[in-house]
């Protein structure tokens, strides 16, 4: 049976659908009209922006699968979103964050390791014949591949396919599990986002540090915040784009060479374009932040950075189908419960240690959505902690490959054990 084909199919078109759906959003939330406030006290603004086009996706209005907006917000709108918010960061006020935020991400991974193993385990017990199988079509397979995906990223994840051997069709069964899993946290996230004081005092957790940073940043740039002329806007514009042209330039240099000279590299995902993008154009913006181009920020380098990135999230959010949970159930359910230990286990560790909820969400997003998702979550705190989410996120894409392995290994062995 075919599949229906949207409603709008012109990129076009569904760009301009995206772009007005987050200005009635973000128009409504600024409203000083009571239903509206009061509304947006219970559901932040920034779940609105992805879950509105995912109910457009689930409606068959528009596609995500079909659609190239997301491939364009991902490589040209977030790598000048992230040259634009580290632009203006304090380096010193990020290293006084402390060990926290690398144990919180670190132990988002090992839930993400052992989170699988004990999902297929519990839902083997319900449904055996999910167990055993030696074949292409063998479960741990697939899910080996979600192991990859919620570690490091899109590299990792075809890694994990090209070293467990997963069928097509299962290999397809996955991604939706991986997209719907993964984006239904992402939502959770979002939420909590809005409201982290609650959560941070279950935990006893000291967020001075986080809230200093935030503070410091908005003293400086209260201090330079200037009404922006057009040519301060072109600049800004140019700096962001400009240093996104050339980390496209330089990824695209280096990655092949990597892929056919350094083969043994490939196992860090250090073959992949998107990483090399994400890391020069983070760190070109690290490096600016020592100069004069600091004072962009003044004229709204943060506040093009953020329309970029929600627009990112509007592109993520159409890429989730609501009703794929139908198609076969009792994968989502492993999926489900995988996220359920991962998410059990960070917050064990958060409680043991007085993490506050910042790094608990920034840690878990760093690991399962990577730096195209991370840094929408920092900024859903504060625009200005983005930068915390892009740098967590670059070390999944080192650990992604050797974590997911050593999880497809212990879900082989449940399997046929």
């Amino acid at each position: 049976m075919e599949e229906q084909a949207p409603l709008i199919i012109n990129d076009a078109v569904v760009f301009g659908l995206l772009v007005a759906t987050l200005a009635v959003i973000f128009s409504t939330s600024a409203s000083q009209n009571r239903i509206f406030q009061k509304f947006y006290k219970v559901v932040p603004a920034v779940l609105l922006c992805y879950f509105i086009p995912a109910v457009f996706n689930s409606l068959g209005i528009i596609s995500g699968e079909d659609s190239n907006l997301y491939f364009v917000a991902s490589r040209y709108l977030l790598p000048a979103s992230l040259v634009l918010f580290t632009i203006s960061i304090d380096i010193k006020g990020i290293l006084k964050l402390g060990p926290k935020a690398l144990t919180m991400f670190l132990a988002g991974t090992l839930g993400i390791m052992l989170g699988g193993p004990l999902a297929l385990m519990t839902v083997g017990f319900i449904q055996p014949e999910l167990l055993g199988g030696t074949g292409p079509d063998a479960i741990w397979r697939g899910l080996a591949t979600i192991a990859g995906s919620w570690i490091g990223g899109g590299a990792n994840q075809t890694a994990m396919l090209e070293v467990f051997g997963a069928s097509s069709s299962l290999f397809a069964q996955m991604i939706a599990v991986d997209v719907l899993v993964a984006n239904l946290w992402m939502a959770f996230l979002l939420y909590w986002a809005a409201k982290p004081e609650k959560i941070d005092k279950l935990f006893k957790a000291d967020s001075t540090a986080i809230y200093e940073l935030r503070d410091k940043i908005a003293d400086f740039r209260s201090k330079i915040m200037t009404i922006p002329s057009l040519a301060q806007t072109m600049t800004i514009l140019g700096v962001g784009f400009g240093i996104t042209g050339v980390s496209h330039l330089i990824a695209d240099w280096i990655a092949p060479i990597i892929s056919s000279d350094y083969p043994a590299l490939k196992q860090y995902s250090l073959d992949s374009t998107f990483f090399w993008i994400v890391v020069i154009a983070t760190t070109a913006g690290l490096a600016l932040s020592f100069t004069k181009a600091r004072n962009l920020e003044g004229a709204g380098a943060s506040r093009l950075g953020s329309a970029f990135l929600y627009v990112l999230v509007a592109t993520i959010g159409m890429q989730m189908d609501l009703g794929a949970v139908l198609d076969n159930p009792i994968l989502f359910l492993i999926g489900i419960l995988w996220m359920f230990f991962h998410i059990l286990i960070m917050l064990l560790v958060a409680w043991l240690i007085k993490a506050p909820f910042f790094y608990v969400a920034v840690g878990s997003q760093a690991n399962v959505g990577g730096a195209a998702s991370a840094p929408i979550v920092a900024s859903a705190f504060d625009a200005s902690l983005a930068p915390v989410g892009v740098l967590l996120a670059v070390l999944g894409y080192a650990v992604g490959t050797y974590g997911a392995y050593l999880c497809g290994l212990m879900m082989q062995a449940i399997s046929i054990g």
